[in-house]
């Protein structure tokens, strides 16, 4: 009889130019913004108040970029990464098309590099994945990279594909929501006074404040975002493990830290790209997370005197708190602290 149940594809199961449309279509509601401001306690005012985002020129309070950013990645999962023993990385990412509740996100992802390590029983897979909303408007294209188990280690690797993939995401590729003016920006509303020309290439910041990871809390994001991986909710599987219990999902971490953001990039309107991104060492629950940021780049938008861009390192660190701007040790190895070293451009008000 044949297996009615989805073991989920192993590394010798990918192709080059492989093509997977993802179950399962996700329309997002004002429940799932509720229960993320539940999980996260975001606070940027143009995800939060309606008549906030009216004013400068969206069609409501659309949903926080990184909800979309989930909902799109969970797609990717049950096909992806259900076997895969670590997500190594993003490059490329571009946001589109502005996300409101009653949206309705799938996913389509395609195969686009393919790598067997020397250890002959994992390889890494990459992917371009594709979130549209229901009239077919691109609302985030972005890159990502997974290491994956064999089902058969004798199983024969395949040629090597690595993808060109970009370093930082050029400003000319932004999605600028059309419509959208910050000539009108309220400061004092946003609870940020600090504009485009207030910060400097090279300048960090501590985001000073912490918040401590319930086991509750990250299963209830894990299924939020219909998110299968076997590492973040079963710990059965866990138990005969490496850590022999559950991770915490790499976005979870990403929306802590990006929350935490705010108490100094509280002005950060949209996430216009994602430029690259590791996760440094695995998270789990009981762990606090502070976060600090770096000003990598300033970009003008062309066209554009109401807003600039930043580009941004987000450095989520557990168990201490990010005074000291911790990354890396002197061999270049990052610091058993780091969790997360995320490299993304935001959209703010000059």
């Amino acid at each position: 009889m044949v297996s009615k149940t989805n073991p989920g594809n192993f590394f010798e199961d990918f192709r080059i130019g492989q093509e997977m449309r993802h179950a399962t279509p996700r329309t997002i509601t004002t429940g799932d913004v509720v229960l993320y401001t539940g999980l996260y306690g975001s606070r940027f005012a143009v995800s939060s108040s309606d008549e906030f985002a009216r004013q400068i020129g969206f069609d409501g309070a659309p949903v926080d970029d990184l909800l979309a950013f989930h909902m799109v990645f969970g797609k990717t999962v049950p096909d992806v990464s259900l076997n895969a023993v670590a997500n190594l990385g993003y490059a490329g990412g571009v946001f589109g098309a502005p996300v409101y509740p009653g949206d309705t996100v799938s996913t389509v992802s395609t195969v686009t590099g393919l790598k067997e390590n020397s250890n002959g029983k994992t390889g890494v897979v990459y992917v371009n994945s594709v979130g549209r909303n229901q009239r077919g408007e691109m609302v985030l294209d972005y890159n990502r990279w997974v290491m994956v188990r064999k089902r058969d280690e004798n199983a024969p690797a395949p040629e090597t594909v690595l993808p060109e993939l970009p370093k930082v995401v050029a400003p000319e590729a932004f999605q600028i929501p059309k419509g959208l003016d910050l000539s009108a920006y309220d400061y004092e509303l946003a609870g940020s006074p600090h504009r485009w020309d207030d910060y400097a290439v090279g300048e960090k910041i501590d985001h000073i404040d912490g918040m401590t990871i319930e086991e509750a809390e990250h299963q209830i994001a894990t299924r939020l975002y219909q998110n299968t991986a076997k590492v973040h909710f079963d710990q059965v599987a866990a138990t005969a493990g490496r850590f022999g219990k559950r991770l915490i999902y790499g976005g979870h971490i990403i929306s802590l830290a990006r929350a935490l953001s705010f108490n100094g990039l509280g002005n950060g309107v949209r996430i216009a790209a994602i430029n690259a991104g590791a996760h440094a060492n695995p998270a789990f629950a009981g762990n606090t997370i502070f976060a600090w940021s770096e000003v990598l780049e300033k970009f003008e938008i062309p066209g554009r005197r109401d807003m600039g861009a930043l580009r941004l390192r987000l450095v989520a660190v557990r168990d201490q708190r990010a005074i000291d701007f911790p990354l890396r040790n002197t061999d270049g190895k990052y610091d058993p602290k780091v969790l997360l070293d995320f490299d993304y451009t935001i959209l703010i008000p000059k």
